[in-house]
């Protein structure tokens, strides 16, 4: 059985890692890559997560091991503790496997998994029993991302039977998982009961499955590309949504752009009924009020003034801590953001870093007098929250900046280069 070609390499050709269970689909998997010289040039090392919830896990482990050792390969096995904090035993061992796939996963790497034509239509299932959307029933798709890395699924158009066919003609060995027959776990009883009963009475069942998920991931990839466009022309350069402009979007378009903001900013997914509370507790609240939808463990949705915006969960902050800085490399604060310099190698002399106090005053340029900071923030229209984290500049008792919102008179040359600006960001999640 011929699978498929690899797709155009991208501009760098960056090394593979397999995800390697030692079960059926993976060893398939890892075979053909092994089998092709090109990869091989690339770079191509796998990586066996070990939950320990199964009593051969250590033998599973040493059969890894093994087939690795015959193919002259890397192989990495990583355990982890599956932490079941209500969720379900099916998603807390992928998501342990998933953090130790991001943690593992070096500079430049890519990884590829195993998933079929049934994981397909499977995923396409269970989405629908959950009330997805067209998003949700795109299910996986043949590229896509983990943590900062490229996922790459080539088999999604192969059937588990194709795959059997060719483990067969290369006389491979491979793991039964006796949990895979657990019809507890709705992933198997879909395995196990339904889409063979489907086939019974529609042998393609599986493979019009994924391919309605095939052309809903079309669909989503268009509707995408409007939120993307919709984005831009309502937050622009901002890290805000304007609310009048919110307001005036039917409601499920308003929830497919808050939906794709918040993933655009890393944060995780709002909960539908969160969605309701959003349009009736903040978007009709009075303009006064800071009203708020909290979820995730401490994301929060905040109007303040005409403006909604977006609040990670924060660290308490050490009202003492300081550092020294010179402009050369990002600075990391205390809150989980980074300051940065730009348009400039670095400052003249090595300057402080210190969180607000209270009672500072800036000198902002063209005056001839410094300011009380509250009165020069209030004046900048910062929200207030954010005034309370914000990152002070000093060159001794001179305050030359506030975040990235005021730059006082005193930031010039010498001390900087003419034009040199400061940027404070957050990193973005996958």
């Amino acid at each position: 059985m011929p699978l498929p070609p690899l797709p155009p390499p991208p501009p760098v050709a960056a090394p593979l890692v397999v995800g390697f269970s030692g079960g059926l689909d993976s060893t398939v998997l890892l075979h053909w890559l092994v089998a092709d010289p090109a990869i091989g040039r690339r770079g191509l090392r796998a990586i066996h997560i070990h939950h320990g919830l199964q009593a051969q896990a250590d033998d599973w482990a040493d059969h890894c091991q093994q087939l690795a050792a015959q193919w002259q390969l890397e192989l990495q096995v990583i355990r982890v503790q599956v932490d079941n904090h209500g969720q379900g035993m099916e998603a807390a061992a992928r998501d342990a496997r998933r953090q130790a796939f991001i943690h593992a996963l070096r500079a430049g790497e890519q990884l590829v998994l195993a998933h079929h034509r049934e994981d397909q239509a499977e995923t396409f299932l269970l989405r629908a029993l959950r009330g997805s959307g067209c998003d949700g029933l795109a299910a996986m798709q043949p590229w896509s991302r983990i943590g900062p890395h490229p996922l790459w699924r080539p088999l999604l158009d192969y059937s588990r039977q194709q795959l059997h066919r060719y483990a067969q003609a290369h006389a491979l060995r491979w793991i039964d998982d006796p949990s895979n027959a657990d019809t507890d776990f709705d992933r198997n009883f879909l395995r196990q009961q339904v889409l063979p009963l489907l086939a019974r009475r529609w042998p393609h069942a599986s493979q019009a499955l994924a391919g309605s998920a095939a052309r809903c991931a079309q669909d989503a990839q268009l509707l995408a590309l409007h939120d993307q466009q919709l984005l831009a022309q309502l937050a622009g350069r901002h890290d805000y949504l304007p609310i009048n402009a919110l307001t005036a979007l039917a409601s499920n378009q308003r929830a497919r752009l808050i939906r794709a903001w918040l993933r655009q900013r890393g944060a995780p997914p709002l909960p539908g009924q969160q969605h309701q509370r959003l349009d009736q507790q903040v978007l009709a609240s009075a303009h006064d009020r800071q009203a708020r939808v909290s979820w995730a463990g401490g994301w929060q949705l905040r109007r303040w003034r005409d403006q909604l915006h977006l609040l990670a969960p924060a660290p308490a902050l050490d009202p003492g801590w300081q550092a020294s800085w010179d402009g050369r490399q990002p600075l990391p604060l205390p809150d989980g953001s980074v300051w940065q310099l730009h348009g400039a190698p670095g400052f003249s002399r090595v300057l402080q870093v210190r969180l607000r106090q209270g009672g500072e005053r800036l000198r902002l340029p063209g005056r001839t007098h410094a300011t009380a900071l509250k009165d020069c923030l209030q004046q900048a229209h910062l929200p207030p929250w954010q005034r309370l984290s914000l990152p002070l500049l000093w060159d001794g008792d001179e305050l030359l900046a506030a975040g990235d919102a005021l730059l006082a008179q005193g930031f010039s040359p010498p001390r900087v280069a003419a034009g040199a600006c400061l940027q404070r960001c957050w990193p973005t999640a996958d």
